[in-house]
């Protein structure tokens, strides 16, 4: 084979069948690492018409990506009361990347003979890659590391199971409270519905 070593990648979720999956995987990206996270967990179980749509807008700064886990000393926006929070961000390179690997998830579908109209993003991972070290130059002859914190992505896009509508409950809790965790839930599947 020339010299080429070929090796089988593999996929953080094992449990997810090829057939009915696509693929997609960047590694060694030179993209933050924890601004990707937050927008990958943005679109995770979005439709893929619907997570391109969202990644357009935040690229254009109409639609937001909330920050959760990595939120610190980030300055709050209005745009984020529709995810329930208030802290969020505008990570136009990530977007733009993520952007990238879901046309070439899609590409991949298409070429399997999958419904590209029924495509759900079932699983995205961000992982850290390797830091890259640089060095910055201070005051008094001092040197700093100026390191780059790249990160690997891969998704897995499904093609969404036809829904059954419930039958509708004959009791009906009038008034029930729900939690600030809850509401966030109940938010957040509207939105990947819509």
């Amino acid at each position: 084979m020339l010299g080429l070593c070929l090796h089988q990648v593999r996929y953080a979720a094992q449990d997810i069948p090829a057939a009915k999956s696509a693929r997609a995987r960047g590694s060694y990206l030179r993209v933050s690492f924890k601004n990707t996270r937050e927008t990958a967990q943005a679109i995770n179980g979005m439709k893929l018409q619907r997570a391109l749509a969202f990644l357009e807008n935040v690229k254009n700064k109409t639609e937001v990506v909330p920050f959760r886990r990595y939120a610190g000393s980030i300055g709050r926006t209005a745009q984020g009361k529709q995810w329930g929070v208030s802290k969020a961000r505008w990570p136009v390179k990530s977007a733009q990347f993520l952007l990238d690997l879901l046309k070439n998830a899609e590409a991949n579908a298409d070429t399997k003979g999958l419904d590209t109209g029924n495509l759900i993003v079932k699983h995205i991972q961000v992982n850290q890659a390797p830091k890259g070290r640089r060095r910055t130059y201070r005051a008094h002859g001092r040197i700093n590391p100026y390191m780059t914190n790249p990160c690997h992505i891969e998704l897995i896009l499904t093609e969404g199971e036809e829904t059954v509508q419930k039958a509708p409950q004959v009791v009906k809790k009038e008034g029930a409270h729900l939690s600030s965790r809850q509401r966030g839930a109940q938010i957040r599947r509207a939105l990947i519905e819509a």
